[in-house]
């Protein structure tokens, strides 16, 4: 049914959205900005650029240098103590035996770092990231790019994501969306199908 299957990374594949939020709330706070967990889950699948917007509107002065070198910290400290997978990552990442890109709006050093990390670097055949495209998620370019880098049609290609800036991106790019939502629930507006998790997921779409 699929030629390829493309997957997101943070929130799909591996757990690293409780730590942003909770390495992010502490940084907010020591810079003295209280947010709280609907704040941080407005962040959620955004790209850098993009969140920093959101932050500097929500809140006007903040030194978000300062807040930022405090996150990434804590960020990092959290992400070197290992990064468990997903439920079912593991299964879908052995098989079937269809090409695999990784597609993420994390830089290109932040996330080969996390998938050595993960220990799932082997899996994938390409990796995009926000370095390799004009227009990151929720535009359709990082997914077009996934399916060029293979020579295969969008439609034939079936995508992982949790999040729904993700789910638009892979959906307007013509690719058939699995959402699995992560810490922020979701309706599914851009998703074929919406999974409690990767393996139910897969199974609604045919693939297992």
């Amino acid at each position: 049914m699929y030629d390829a299957l493309f997957f997101d990374l943070d929130g799909t594949l591996i757990d690293t959205e409780t730590i942003a939020a909770a390495t992010g709330i502490a940084a907010f706070a020591a810079h003295g900005h209280a947010v709280d967990d609907a704040f941080m889950h407005r962040l959620v699948g955004k790209d850098e650029p993009t969140s920093a917007d959101l932050i500097r509107v929500a809140l006007p002065g903040v030194d978000l240098d300062s807040v930022s070198r405090h996150w990434r910290a804590g960020f990092q400290a959290g992400v070197d103590r290992g990064l468990p997978l997903k439920h079912g990552a593991a299964d879908l990442l052995a098989a079937p035996d269809l090409p695999r890109v990784l597609v993420t709006s994390t830089g290109r050093e932040g996330a080969h770092h996390k998938l050595a990390i993960a220990g799932i670097a082997g899996a994938f055949a390409h990796v995009v990231t926000l370095n390799d495209v004009l227009a990151p998620k929720p535009a359709p370019a990082p997914y077009l790019l996934a399916a060029r880098l293979l020579g295969v049609a969008p439609a034939r290609c079936l995508v992982f994501e949790d999040s729904e800036t993700g789910a638009e991106s892979a959906h307007r790019a013509g690719c058939v969306v699995v959402q699995v939502p992560d810490i922020v629930p979701s309706a599914g507006r851009w998703a074929h199908h919406l999974a409690p998790d990767l393996l139910a997921g897969a199974r609604m779409a045919g693939l297992i």
